[in-house]
């Protein structure tokens, strides 16, 4: 690791522990030649899927998109922020899990939909109505029946 304020190749570690509930790890470093002290984080870099878009085109998962979406879904709804991060970290989890280097969006919307079940109904009813197009008030309702079932 190279000393961010001399250049010197050669650091020593002086402190590490965990963190981020054990998806970190937080490293104190001090430089042997000019002897400042820095933190560095390390963080296992997993291969995501690629997700493939209903009209075939292909792009990276993109985790600020999932958040966002949630958060759209979640907005003025009681839930923690702790418990929203938990859910993203389990569905990109449950993502690593398939193995596959490619899922489908749909298989992905029905993965959040799942999620959002357990985390707020109100949520969920908000992003299936966006996911799935609702057109009337009918199918609304089949949704809620259902939900309620």
């Amino acid at each position: 690791m190279f000393c961010p304020f001399c250049v010197a190749q050669e650091t020593k570690v002086i402190d590490s522990r965990l963190v981020a509930e054990g998806h970190q790890v937080r490293r104190r470093r001090e430089c042997t030649q000019c002897h400042e002290r820095f933190t560095t984080f390390e963080v296992a870099e997993l291969v995501m899927p690629r997700v493939v878009k209903r009209d075939g085109s292909r792009e990276p998962f993109n985790e600020d998109k999932l958040r966002a979406g949630l958060q759209r879904a979640l907005e003025k709804r009681p839930v923690d922020t702790e418990k929203v991060e938990h859910c993203i970290s389990k569905l990109k989890s449950t993502l690593r899990a398939t193995g596959e280097r490619e899922i489908s969006s749909e298989f992905l919307g029905n993965l959040i939909m799942d999620a959002l079940k357990d985390l707020d109904k109100v949520a969920y009813v908000r992003f299936a109505s966006v996911y799935r197009s609702f057109e009337d008030i009918r199918e609304f309702g089949e949704e809620i029946a259902r939900l309620g079932d």
